[in-house]
């Protein structure tokens, strides 16, 4: 086949569904003007592969290579928000949303700390199986993709009834396949998180923020008594619970508890932080009591109001930082310097401007030949081709 040059290509096999049935675990990537093969992965790296065939020159050697195409409906690129959320909107928050919360799962758009409250509730119930933090590789048939995720059967009518369209359908069994991503842009690395990572530390944290200092102790005089163990809660929106990032484990059950899940910075008075240990009769849970009692009978309680306070201020950090995909994004300083290095933008184009992140990924990944080859291949695109 014939492939573009310096774009990431990952290979999925599918069957006549569409339905995957065995997968690479990395990408390849090949140069202007390059021929590759699998020698090398497949082979052994200082032998010529023997032609085992029977009738001498294979058949897919006698012909011009395919050229791989878009497909259609389904974008080059992912992005979740614009995406997937849309399909669990129509679909999903009705019964899986902060005030109903359906067997305690929130599949509402709203924004943690670091990741929409749908995506991360996704991902650590395995909704969907991509292969993430797994060292392993030459995996079973139909044992990673979208046909061995969970989510997919949920939305073909096995979840109370619940059926997308064909295309919605497509666009999700296509979006696990492709990796299962949040963001669509090189751009949103390192950006719009509260607690995030950088170099492997933890950065932007909100340890030392007042309102964090106030809730932090509200939180442990009135929720930490019956939260510990595998039942700990966090104290701040920066705060892990020593729960890895990096590599959590998915049958961890403070899994359930975690920051990414607790803290609505979209709207904080919806943070399950809140509504769980909140009144019913108040527009909470009800779910935290202390000797029968809810913890907070109203909002008007001192604490409430502390530990709100804090969420709130999350949601100014996040309008002021900005995620990828809010109005008036800008990414960092180092993607606009790299996109400047390679000729993408202007080199006298202010750092603080709004960028479209999207055109301008676009643009460097139609750049035929970069000045620097040795610049990291660009985003993953979904092509097809049959065979």
């Amino acid at each position: 086949m014939e492939l573009p040059a310096l774009r990431s290509f990952f290979f999925v096999a599918l069957d006549g569904n569409d339905d995957s049935v065995k997968r690479m675990q990395s990408f390849l990537t090949v140069m202007p003007g390059e021929t590759t093969s699998c020698v090398g992965c497949h082979e052994h790296r200082t032998k010529t592969p023997e032609n085992r065939s029977s009738m001498g020159t294979l058949a897919a050697l006698k012909r011009e290579p395919s050229r791989v195409e878009p497909i259609e409906g389904i974008p080059d690129v992912f992005e979740f928000p614009r995406d997937i959320q849309p399909i669990l909107d129509k679909h999903c928050v009705e019964c899986h949303n902060s005030d109903r919360y359906d067997g305690g799962v929130n599949l509402t758009g709203d924004r943690g700390p670091m990741f929409s409250h749908s995506y991360y509730t996704l991902t650590y119930l395995r909704e969907f199986i991509d292969g993430r933090d797994n060292p392993e590789s030459n995996l079973a048939p139909r044992s990673i993709g979208s046909v061995a995720s969970p989510l997919m059967k949920k939305i073909a009518g096995d979840h109370y009834d619940v059926k997308v369209s064909p295309s919605e359908a497509r666009m999700v069994r296509f979006w696990i396949e492709a990796g299962a991503p949040y963001p669509g842009t090189y751009g949103a690395l390192g950006s719009g998180m509260i607690g995030g990572y950088y170099e492997n530390r933890q950065v932007n944290t909100d340890f030392e923020w007042e309102p964090t200092k106030a809730a932090s102790a509200a939180i442990r005089q009135r929720c930490i008594s019956c939260h510990g163990g595998e039942k700990v809660i966090p104290v701040a929106l920066s705060d892990e619970r020593e729960v890895s990032f990096w590599r959590p484990d998915p049958d961890d059950p403070r899994l359930r508890m975690t920051r990414h899940l607790v803290f609505n910075l979209s709207r904080p008075e919806k943070s399950l932080m809140l509504m769980a240990p909140l009144a019913k009769d108040a527009g909470g849970h009800g779910f935290c009591k202390v000797d029968g009692a809810p913890v907070f009978a109203d909002a008007r309680d001192p604490d409430y109001q502390k530990i709100l306070a804090m969420c709130r201020e999350g949601k100014k950090e996040l309008e002021k930082i900005k995620r990828f995909d809010m109005p008036g994004f800008v990414p960092p300083a180092g993607y606009v310097s790299e996109m400047k290095r390679y000729g993408i933008l202007p080199a006298d184009l202010p750092g603080d401007i709004e960028i479209d992140v999207y055109a301008t990924d676009r643009k460097y990944s139609e750049k035929e030949h970069p000045d620097d080859v040795s610049c990291c291949p660009r985003n993953s695109v979904l092509r097809r081709w049959r065979i």
